[in-house]
C-alpha cells in the first residue's frame, strides 16, 4: 500500500550550494513528491520569479564588459529577492502553500560574503530588510566539490557569475559550510556526489522526522 501523508501546516523549504551542485533538481522532485500527496506547493528560483526581478537577474547575470562592483551585486541579489519575497513567497505561504525555492538569502551569505568578501554581518542584516524578515523552516545545502559541479556543468556557457572560476566556487562552498554552524536548527548538509534519488530521499527523510508532514 503507498504511503500518503499530508502537511502539518505550511513550510518554507530552500535549496542551496554552489553552481553545478544540483540544488534545482532536488527543489523540482521535491515539488513533485509534495504535490503527489496532495500538498499545494509554490515553487521560486533566485534571482528572478517577478517581472522585476527577472529583469534583476538578466542585470546580474548577463556576461559584460563593465565590471560590476562586488556591492552592487549583493543590492541587486537583495533588491530581486524584497520583490519576490512581497509578491509571491509571502502570499503563497499566507495562503497555507509549502514555498520550495532554488536558492533564498543563504545564497546571498555565501556568494557575495564567502566569494565576494563582503562583510556577513551586514549582508545579515541587508537580507533581514529584504525579506521582511521571512526565515525559511529549512535550508538543504546540497554540497559538492567544485571539480565535480564544473564538470556538470561544461554543456552551457557560464553566466557572469559562474564565470568567476573554481577559487571562487571554493570559497563559496567554504561559506555554506559555516552556515551551517552558524544556524544548525535550520541548515543542513546533503552529500552532493550521491545520485538524485539517494538525496531526495534523504530530502524526504529530513522533512518527515521534523513533522513536517505526518501520514494519512
Amino acid at each position: 500500500m503507498t504511503q500518503m501523508y499530508i502537511s502539518s501546516r505550511e513550510r518554507f523549504i530552500t535549496f542551496e550550494g554552489i553552481d553545478g551542485c544540483g540544488k534545482s533538481t532536488q527543489a523540482r522532485s521535491l515539488i513533485e513528491r509534495l504535490n503527489n500527496n496532495d500538498i499545494a506547493t509554490c515553487f521560486v528560483r533566485e534571482p528572478g520569479g517577478t517581472p522585476v526581478s527577472e529583469e534583476i537577474r538578466t542585470v546580474l547575470l548577463e556576461n559584460r564588459d563593465e565590471r560590476m562592483c562586488n556591492r552592487t551585486e549583493a543590492l541587486l541579489m537583495t533588491g530581486s529577492r524584497a520583490q519576490l519575497t512581497k509578491d509571491v513567497i509571502i502570499p503563497a505561504l499566507e495562503k497555507g502553500e509549502w514555498v520550495i525555492a532554488d536558492r533564498y538569502t543563504d545564497s546571498t551569505i555565501a556568494y557575495q560574503g564567502g566569494g565576494r568578501g563582503l562583510n556577513i554581518e551586514w549582508l545579515l542584516q541587508l537580507n533581514d530588510f529584504a525579506t521582511y524578515g521571512t526565515i525559511p523552516d529549512l535550508t538543504i545545502i546540497v554540497d559538492i566539490d567544485p571539480e565535480e559541479a564544473k564538470r556538470r556543468t561544461n554543456e552551457s556557457p557560464p553566466d557572469r557569475i559562474e564565470s568567476a572560476g573554481i577559487g571562487f566556487q571554493e570559497k563559496i562552498r567554504k561559506q555554506y559550510k559555516e552556515l551551517i554552524k552558524l544556524f544548525p536548527d535550520r541548515c543542513m548538509s546533503i552529500d552532493g556526489s550521491s545520485s538524485s534519488d539517494v538525496i531526495s530521499s534523504s530530502v524526504w527523510d529530513e522533512i518527515k522526522n521534523r513533522k513536517f508532514i505526518y501520514e494519512k
